[in-house]
């Protein structure tokens, strides 16, 4: 991959964060994004029945509204996952609200949710794709800040982006919509999953539906989850979201902002509680390792750990596009030298 782009996604550092990603998603429609090589084939895997080219995916957050979801793929990740959307069009937090903690390759966002609103998000999945692309796209789904019926939301998501992405991702794990937090306990999360999965079982055609939780668990919330995703038929858990807590260790002087963290501090953090949901899930369910990935070793250690695919977002900030084959080519020589045929056999081998 050229090193142009690398040298692009530097420059825009010297922009205000959110102003660094606006212009990116511009240059990304205009046909300005990198070219990713061919893929390893050793790399390919399915999750949840979905047949991947390689196992690197693009977390929410980068492309909010399904706008840029075929030049990321083209980028080279095997999936790309966009959002969070809500039903209706939400502004967010104010800004600022993303942060880079450059001494700790972190970010720090308070977005909010914000978004264009379903029906806009839904005209962007719908446009016709490359009939050349590989990769598979998944929404984000959330609810409106204000809503009378948050579980409600999710379900209208559910209904009105079906058979438009190739999956669905239930995110109750954010930090920064007030409240949301409180749908991953108890019976809030029962109804949740009910719902959803009562309106799913009316839809025709399959599609993976995944809950998106926080790594901030104690172990009894863990395995909570575990039997309630398990119950309700859900495919699979993405572990993790950002995280509400503060290594002691952080240099930048953005780092008493308030909401989530993300990033290399999250890696060691995520990848234990991606190990324990691993163990919580006893096969029943598929996981995605998320959290602090910005090299081919940090992504087989989530798949060490249990994770059947990966997703990143931050380390892109800081290391520019480039990372994404870098990873790929890593991850690929990492598991011939381990002696693993495929990806499939190394989930969980920690």
């Amino acid at each position: 991959m050229s090193t142009f782009h690398d040298l692009a996604a530097h420059a825009l550092q010297v922009f205000a964060a959110e102003d660094a990603h606006r212009l990116t998603i511009l240059g990304l429609k205009s046909g300005l994004g990198p070219r990713a090589a061919s893929e390893d084939a050793a790399l390919a895997t399915e999750l949840a029945g979905l047949r991947l080219p390689n196992p690197i995916g693009l977390a929410p957050g980068f492309d909010k509204n399904a706008e840029v979801a075929d030049a990321m793929l083209a980028a080279g990740f095997g999936f790309v996952e966009c959002g969070t959307v809500t039903p209706r069009p939400q502004a967010g937090n104010p800004r600022p609200r993303l942060f880079r903690l450059t001494e700790d390759d972190a970010v720090i966002n308070r977005m909010g949710f914000n978004n264009v609103g379903l029906e806009r998000y839904a005209a962007n999945l719908a446009r016709p794709r490359p009939k050349a692309r590989q990769g598979v796209v998944g929404a984000n789904i959330g609810a409106n800040k204000d809503s009378d019926d948050r579980i409600g939301d999710y379900v209208t998501g559910l209904k009105r982006l079906w058979g438009l992405a190739d999956y669905f991702t239930v995110n109750v794990s954010s930090p920064n919509t007030p409240g949301l937090r409180a749908l991953q306990t108890g019976e809030a999360l029962a109804e949740l999953l009910g719902r959803v999965a009562e309106a799913r079982a009316a839809l025709a055609g399959p599609a993976p539906v995944f809950l998106k939780v926080a790594p901030d668990l104690d172990d009894a919330g863990i395995e909570a989850i575990a039997e309630a995703v398990a119950g309700a038929g859900f495919d699979g858990v993405i572990v993790g979201n950002t995280t509400l807590s503060r290594p002691d260790d952080l240099k930048s002087g953005h780092r008493g902002e308030a909401g989530g963290l993300s990033g290399a501090p999250l890696m060691s953090l995520s990848t234990r509680v991606l190990g324990e949901f691993h163990a919580a899930a006893r096969g029943r369910f598929a996981l995605i390792g998320a959290g602090g990935i910005a090299s081919g070793a940090d992504a087989y250690a989530k798949v060490r750990a249990g994770a059947a695919a990966v997703q990143l977002y931050s380390a892109l900030v800081f290391k520019g596009p480039s990372l994404v084959t870098a990873i790929r080519r890593d991850l690929a020589a990492r598991l011939k030298a381990d002696g693993f045929a495929s990806l499939a056999a190394a989930v969980g081998a920690r």
